[in-house]
């Protein structure tokens, strides 16, 4: 069953999920309700929502009780993209203009408070304090990897091991929880949490590279934005890393990156991308995020063997294999 198989077998629940998104962000203050609903009209995978409901289906599935988990988890993704694109400024995303761009950085910080602040609430409405623990924990964990994200900006020095750290905090938590909770708040054994959160993880890291992968190789058709987005804003990624490991291009491309940092020359950017799109880099970042699906496919032996289990097979393959 490929990806648009398993999202039409869940479409029913995901369109109640998406209403229930819109509807968590509803507000009286009319430029805050529109700002808010910008994002999440431009649409999105919808992942996190759709990990939460797969998870769910290991214990007592039950739409009710899971959207207090999906909707959440997606508000804090949407919040966490709103507030980066302030710290990256970017202008597009999605194809859309960015809250920061249309608007500007202080309504695009409020805009993302606001929306954080909606998933806590409706993540409040269940009392197991369970949930509440890991949801706190994993937003300290997002908080100080997007500081080390700043801290890192064209950072040509940077390791591959402070790489995968940024990215665990940034993004692999919060899948790795959306697969976690939605199975806790379904009643799931532990064990099968516990694996879950481990398949989460390790899809959220492949998930991750892929991303980087494609800020790379993709078209801005595709990308709804333009290729090397990523290192224009100076954010160095795990092929940019690995190509950086290569004498035989280190010194032309660290060039090129001072001259992006310098004066954001579009021109280096593309100049970069030819190089690191003909290094070994790419390899290596392909190698790498093939690793962490493989992790992600032996965290699902040992679950109960339902069709879900194929499902989260399936996403698996799908991660690291797309091209959006």
């Amino acid at each position: 069953m490929k990806l648009l198989d398993i999202l039409t077998a869940l479409k029913k629940d995901i369109s109640y999920i998406e209403k229930e998104l819109y509807r968590g962000v509803e507000t009286s203050e009319p430029l805050l309700a529109e700002t808010s609903l910008h994002l999440l009209k431009a649409g999105g995978k919808r992942l996190r929502p759709v990990f939460v409901l797969l998870g769910g289906k290991f214990g007592n599935y039950d739409i009710e009780v899971l959207k207090h988990v999906a909707v959440p988890l997606e508000l804090i993704h949407s919040s966490s993209l709103v507030h980066d694109d302030v710290i990256d400024n970017a202008e597009t995303r999605r194809g859309q203009l960015t809250v920061k761009s249309k608007w500007d950085n202080r309504i695009a910080m409020y805009t993302g408070d606001y929306i954080y602040a909606r998933a806590m609430s409706i993540i409040a409405e269940l009392p197991n304090p369970l949930i509440h623990q890991t949801m706190a924990k994993a937003m300290v964990q997002m908080t100080i990897g997007e500081m080390e994200q700043i801290r890192d900006f064209f950072n040509t020095d940077q390791s591959v091991r402070n790489y995968l750290l940024r990215i665990r905090r940034k993004t692999a938590l919060l899948i790795a929880i959306s697969c976690q909770l939605g199975a806790v708040a379904a009643g799931a054994d532990k064990e099968v949490c516990r694996r879950l959160y481990s398949y989460g993880y390790n899809v959220g890291m492949a998930f991750q590279i892929q991303d980087d992968l494609l800020d790379l190789r993709g078209t801005e058709k595709q990308l709804g934005k333009p290729p090397g987005s990523d290192m224009l804003q100076g954010n160095i990624t795990i092929p940019v890393i690995f190509a950086l490991q290569e004498e035989r291009i280190r010194e032309d491309l660290l060039q090129l990156i001072h001259r992006i940092h310098e004066d954001g020359d579009k021109g280096s950017v593309q100049a970069a991308v030819g190089m690191i799109r003909e290094s070994g880099g790419m390899a290596k970042a392909e190698a790498l995020a093939d690793r962490y699906m493989n992790k992600a496919l032996d965290a699902l032996e040992g679950l109960p063997d339902i069709k879900t289990k194929k499902n989260l097979r399936d996403i698996a393959h799908f991660v690291v294999k797309r091209s959006y």
